[in-house]
């Protein structure tokens, strides 16, 4: 079910009293993407407008929307996806853009106000970024105010939503801080870590989203919206290494370390791509706090109350927190809170997991194949290399684990939360699949999980996933010290599982 943060809002009515048309643009970007859910929650009539609509099939509504595809600069393409729209959620950049991305950004602002204004929209919704009051901008925050400038003289009421780092699992700037805390015990920093900066919850992003729909048309302006507390960037690392039960972070701040170099360095040890690491530190240089919170006055408070950093950091850590890693990677039809990673979020967005996958085809029949599945471990053993998880086992006992000491309570069958060696047993399904959770000393989380399913060709497929997410900078390196082993261990247990017919897949 979708989390949804914006049910007690009023809703946008068109002039046959059904709820409004509206045309989202960026759908395919991480806020754009939430946002769309959001509005179907409400029962809107949305339209997406996106470059190449193949990039929407793992997209849960895909199939709720009507999806216009062409290029932003295109005026045709504009013409197409703006004809009789009520109210248009502008969510365009250009950040990725090798060069000249400025000049580009004011193109996209400037077609798309004069396009909107040609059809009678009744109101855009733009989502930029909170500027600093001084001159002195880099050129992504100049950009965002530009184009905020730009769409509010189109002749169309626009609603310029003005926001720093928002905290969710997938947004460039929560990930480059989750990166660098849980990589780096002791770090050299740039100065700019003790500038003030006011985060908020992607969740109440959504909702000023939401909530601005229905704002009267005579309000033409800029809005900050914040969370309700403001810290220095090192002081938002700290916290975030509390949240995630990782030590305190040494950080020592340097003034020698420029953005040039900073960028580059974040790009080394993150997986946000370097250009858009440049031109997000080059705004930090900056205090990025809110100015007022006259956006209030207009879309109320949730019930609960704003977000504060500890939940909204907590809340993007669910997902793993919670050991849903099927649903996570897989499950595209059973989307989790905005703030959690979703399966169509970038491939560096939403923390680390390491995966080690092995697929075979055999020619026994599922039931067949489910029942070795299920008599995995014990003194049924592992594959041909059971030594090596029983030398496992040794050096889990040597540092205080359980070892392989607790075996199987029956020899042929399972339940769903019993021991089995060092393993818990998450999830069984039968005959689809058995999921274990790793319970023996390791820097991180670990599942082994196996599905066997009949393919067209009337084979069974047998599918062994080992998922391994790191704690801390040691936990990245386990699984690089251990990685030689997999070869060993990974493949000879699903050969076992798939049985003497066993072919890779």
């Amino acid at each position: 079910m979708i989390e949804t943060v914006t049910q007690d809002l009023a809703v946008l009515r068109s002039s046959d009293g059904l709820p409004a048309r509206v045309l989202v643009t960026g759908a395919t970007g991480y806020v754009g993407g939430r946002l769309v859910r959001e509005l179907l929650s409400h029962d809107y009539r949305v339209r997406v407008l996106v470059r190449d609509a193949k990039r929407l099939q793992d997209y849960p509504w895909r199939d709720q929307v009507e999806i216009v595809e062409g290029d932003a600069t295109d005026l045709g393409a504009l013409e197409k996806a703006l004809h009789n729209i009520d109210l248009a959620y502008y969510m365009l950049h250009a950040l990725m853009a090798p060069k000249n991305f400025e000049e580009l950004e004011e193109e996209l602002a400037r077609k798309f106000g004069q396009i909107a204004k040609a059809n009678d929209v009744k109101r855009i919704v733009y989502l930029g970024g909170i500027a600093s009051p001084d001159d002195n901008l880099s050129p992504h925050m100049s950009a965002r105010a530009k184009t905020g400038e730009i769409l509010r003289s189109s002749g169309v009421p626009t609603i310029e939503l003005r926001a720093g780092v928002v905290i969710g699992a997938g947004s460039a700037s929560f990930e480059m801080l989750r990166h660098l805390t849980e990589r780096l015990p002791i770090m050299v920093t740039p100065k700019w870590l003790k500038n003030r900066i006011q985060p908020i919850a992607i969740r109440d992003v959504l909702r000023y989203l939401v909530g601005s729909a229905t704002i009267d048309s005579s309000v033409n302006k800029d809005f900050d919206i914040g969370g309700p507390e403001v810290f220095t960037y090192m002081e938002m690392m700290q916290i975030y290494a509390s949240v995630a039960g990782l030590r305190k972070r040494i950080i020592i701040p340097l003034p020698v370390l420029t953005p040039k170099l900073a960028s580059g360095w974040i790009g080394l040890v993150t997986p946000v791509p370097v250009t858009l690491a440049k031109r997000l530190v080059a705004s930090l240089k900056h205090e990025v706090v809110a100015r007022n919170d006259d956006i209030r006055k207009y879309v109320p408070d949730h019930p609960e109350g704003m977000t504060d950093f500890r939940k909204a950091v907590s809340l993007a850590l669910t997902r793993i927190k919670d050991l849903e890693v099927e649903t996570r990677w897989s499950s595209a039809q059973t989307p989790g809170t905005h703030s959690q990673p979703l399966p169509t979020d970038p491939d560096w967005a939403g923390g680390s997991l390491y995966i080690d996958e092995r697929k075979y085809l055999s020619d026994d029949d599922v039931q067949t194949v489910w029942q070795r599945v299920e008599a995995i471990g014990g003194d049924n053993g592992y594959s041909t290399a059971t030594w090596a998880w029983e030398l496992r086992g040794v050096m889990d006992r040597m540092v205080g684990g359980v070892g392989l000491r607790r075996g199987r309570r029956d020899p042929l069958s399972l339940r769903e939360g019993e021991a089995l060696d060092f393993w818990r047993v998450e999830e069984i399904r039968r005959p689809e699949l058995l999921r274990l959770r790793a319970e023996m000393k390791l820097p991180g989380l670990a599942w082994l999980e196996f599905k066997v399913e009949r393919v067209p060709t009337g084979k069974t497929l047998v599918t062994q996933r080992a998922l391994y997410h790191p704690r801390g900078l040691f936990g990245h390196l386990y699984w690089w010290l251990v990685l030689p082993m997999h070869g060993i261990v990974f493949p000879s247990m699903a050969k076992k599982m798939a049985g003497k017919s066993a072919k890779k897949a």
